[in-house]
């Protein structure tokens, strides 16, 4: 594949990853939705379930990364070209942007008459439920770290592949959402977080309030650094493994 077909397919896996998984959130939780007060369950399955169409989807062009912080894992871990990865984060940021702009036309009507600014917010990126900045920058780093190494070890050796890979990541994220999202609401991909966050600054939404920037560089950080970390980490345990 050129690499403008791999960032083309970076951009189109996020918007569609963005698109499922910020219409999970507002079908969860807005007002008069149907879906509301489904639960963290619902949530977290379909979060990990719009990762697993999302990868079965541009997986074949771009290895369906959807993330900056395991592009960047997989850069650290020797697997992916440090050459490719500004474009995969750029068209990963502009995709989950586009993604969270399509959510929101889906539901315009229902989030209009949604009376609460924090859940105009919450559906579309994430926030603490405690505001401890560093605490909250450790679990995504957790999270980012269980994700790319948990990432790597489906992949590695007679592990997981070809057609069932993408529904076990897909239930990785899932567990990761179940066992750490209660604390930050799980970014654990920088894209996932910034592109839906200018889409709720710049949409005309009524009564939205702030995009709360002074929290925006925890999914960020965090993930990133976690995502690094994975890579390098897993690599190191195949050195002392095999």
């Amino acid at each position: 594949m050129t690499p403008g077909a791999m960032y083309l397919g970076e951009f189109i896996g996020t918007a569609a990853l963005l698109f499922f998984g910020n219409g999970v959130n507002m079908t969860t939780s807005l007002n008069k939705s149907y879906g509301k007060g489904s639960g963290w369950i619902v949530i977290c399955m379909g979060w990990g379930l719009s990762v697993t169409m999302a990868v079965y989807m541009v997986g074949w062009v771009s290895g369906a990364h959807l993330n900056p912080a395991v592009t960047l894992g997989l850069a650290a871990a020797g697997s992916f070209p440090w050459k490719l990865v500004p474009g995969y984060i750029i068209a990963q940021v502009i995709g989950a942007f586009v993604g969270a702009c399509l959510a929101w036309l889906s539901y315009k009507d229902l989030m209009d008459e949604e009376p609460e600014a924090g859940t105009k917010l919450g559906v579309f990126a994430t926030g603490p439920a405690i505001d401890n900045k560093p605490m909250n920058a450790v679990t995504e780093f957790l999270g980012t770290f269980l994700l790319v190494a948990g990432i790597l070890a489906i992949g590695y050796g007679n592990g997981v592949t070809g057609g069932m890979a993408p529904f076990v990541i897909g239930m990785l994220i899932a567990v990761i959402g179940m066992a750490l999202g209660g604390a930050t609401g799980f970014a654990i991909n920088p894209a996932r977080d910034l592109g839906p966050r200018i889409a709720h600054a710049m949409l005309p939404i009524k009564g939205k309030g702030g995009s709360n920037w002074g929290y925006a560089w925890v999914p960020i950080v965090g993930p990133a650094l976690g995502g690094i970390v994975g890579g390098v980490f897993y690599v190191w345990f195949i050195a002392m493994a095999v």
